[in-house]
């Protein structure tokens, strides 16, 4: 590293117009400094203002944004004062950017190796056939399957992790100074994570390229980055190299993200004696799947076989990796796909395979919690409305009764009553997620299905929700079925956790002992593949010749 720095940000403003017209100042005065070939995380919670950092390093603001103050240099360009044509031209070249979803940034039309290559030809940067083949080079380094061949698909015919590299090739084929990673491993399961990770590792290394790493998650951070920035509110709390920010943090605020990363472990709401009490869910021999039936069974068998039993006021977890059939289970216990073969029980009655032809009642008892709250919650009704529409469908209620419940229900999910005029799009994500478990709540159920309802949220959010299901559970007697890729989520709420495997439970145990028991292959690979707040912890991970072979037989 030279005493140069690659990227220099000086008393940085950003502002924003409301729709209203009010003039909001987003980012205030934020310094920093990148050298050539660091790696600078920027963390803190939703709303913080790192991906708007982030973004300005290539001159680029969301729509009714703009900078208001400040200098930002990259090499020997000063972004601030470029015009936006020059800017443009920046893009790709100089700086790069890898985004959370690599889905949406690919067309589906098109194939993948047409799409890596656009950059190198927007730019002129090399000869086609040069680019074919530095591309093929990206894919082998970021050990993507088939690199020769891997080109000639379409998007929808690779996996989550492989089109997340993929985007990462698309960024990297003109050899940029500097790449923005924008939360690019926060959709991505534990073990599908830690492949994604080793790969930027390399290849940054490799090229010697500096990058800005935007996460919520610190222990991701831990693995890659040289020093972090902890940023609340659009102003920068504390900054320092990772080992001091995970060692000996400063700041209130840095100290609280880590507590947030080590949420308290479950303690059992109620201890049942099995032989004497009816679960509230029993599911025996389920198998549900995809597509066209044939002879009584559909084409695509996702998942097969499952049996558990879930007593009242325990939390059930189940884990596995993208694919592994768990949010396919839910789906079917809930109705939405309806199983083929086996039994739902619920209270020991079972009930119809199919959502539409069970009772009110039946409906009223269990209900589901989505993954994204963007597109569980209707867009152009307000959160009032959201919340009132069980209440009228199960309960009946209308008029000041039905607004006087909704505001008892958004009082019970800690958001204030006034929220209830506002439409979705006006809350932030852990607010969103507020509103569909009070929409759940509102039915007045005795089962709650949680399908991956913290996987999108920032960590401290997501501890937020952790303990206001667990303050629910005590005051409602609520059951929880906890659908979940993140070993710690579902040791922070659950009393036992099912391993899901390729469609099949390959492991049951109790929750609090399935770091230490855990005997299945699968298993124990799921449980080594939860980053450490350890700087070191990814390369003892690549010195482990057994798990990477695990890695690999996956």
């Amino acid at each position: 590293m030279t005493d140069t720095p690659l990227v220099s940000v000086r008393d940085l403003h950003i502002g924003a117009v409301t729709d209203s017209g009010r003039n909001v100042e987003i980012i205030r005065g934020v310094d920093f400094d990148i050298a050539p070939g660091e790696m600078l995380a920027l963390i803190g919670e939703s709303g913080s203002g790192k991906t708007t950092i982030a973004l300005s390093l290539m001159g680029h603001t969301r729509r009714g944004c703009d900078i208001k103050g400040g200098t930002i240099r990259v090499g020997q360009h000063d972004i601030t004062g470029m015009s936006e044509r020059k800017r443009a031209r920046l893009r790709g070249s100089d700086v790069s950017y890898v985004p959370q979803s690599a889905a949406a940034a690919f067309n589906p039309s098109k194939r993948i190796m047409d799409q890596v290559v656009e950059a190198a030809r927007i730019h002129d940067m090399m000869p086609l056939e040069k680019a074919r083949e530095r591309a093929r080079s990206l894919f082998r380094a970021l050990a993507l399957p088939d690199p020769d061949t891997i080109g000639d698909r379409y998007p929808h015919q690779v996996s989550g992790g492989q089109l997340q590299r993929l985007s990462a090739a698309m960024a990297l084929i003109g050899d940029p100074e500097l790449v923005i990673f924008d939360e690019p491993t926060t959709a991505l399961d534990v073990t599908t994570q830690i492949e994604v990770l080793r790969a930027f590792k390399r290849v940054m290394k490799d090229g010697g390229m500096a990058g800005v790493y935007v996460s919520h998650d610190l222990a991701v951070v831990a693995q890659i980055a040289d020093r972090i920035v902890v940023l609340k509110n659009g102003e920068i709390q504390e900054q320092g190299t990772t080992e001091q920010i995970l060692k000996a943090p400063k700041h209130p605020y840095t100290k609280e993200l880590l507590a947030a990363f080590d949420p308290v472990p479950h303690e059992p709401v109620a201890q049942v004696e099995p032989e004497k009490e009816t679960p509230i869910l029993e599911v025996r021999n389920l198998c549900a799947g995809y597509g066209p039936m044939k002879d009584g069974e559909p084409l695509a068998k996702v998942m097969r076989d499952v049996n558990f039993e879930l007593y009242r006021g325990r939390n059930l977890g189940v884990i596995g990796e993208s694919g592994s059939g768990k949010s396919t289970l839910a789906r079917a216990v809930a109705g939405i796909l309806p199983a083929y073969r086996g039994e739902v029980l619920l209270d020991g009655k079972v009930l119809d395979p199919s959502l539409g032809k069970r009772s009110k009642q039946e409906l009223r008892r269990a209900q589901i919690v989505f993954q994204l709250a963007d597109t569980a919650l209707n867009p152009a009704h307000s959160v009032g409305a959201i919340i009132a529409r069980p209440l009228k469908f199960y309960k009946g209620l209308r008029g000041e009764a039905c607004e006087k419940r909704v505001i008892e229900l958004l009082n019970m999910v800690h958001l204030p009553p006034a929220l209830r005029h506002r439409l979705p799009s006006e809350l932030s994500g852990g607010q969103k997620q507020r509103v569909n478990l009070a929409r759940a709540l509102a039915a007045e159920p005795e089962l709650i299905l949680c399908d991956e309802i913290t996987s999108a949220l920032d960590t401290v959010v997501a501890a937020a929700i952790l303990d206001l299901l667990k303050e629910l559970q005590q005051e409602l007697g609520l059951s929880y079925m906890f659908i979940s890729h993140d070993l710690s989520t579902v040791e922070a709420i659950c009393d036992d956790v099912l391993v899901m495997y390729k469609g099949e439970v390959v492991e049951a145990l109790p929750a609090a002992r399935m770091s230490d028991e855990a005997t299945h292959a699968y298993s124990r690979l799921l449980v080594s593949s939860v980053p450490q707040l350890d700087t070191g912890w990814l390369a003892g991970l690549e010195q482990d010749p057994e798990l990477l072979a695990a890695f690999s037989d996956r």
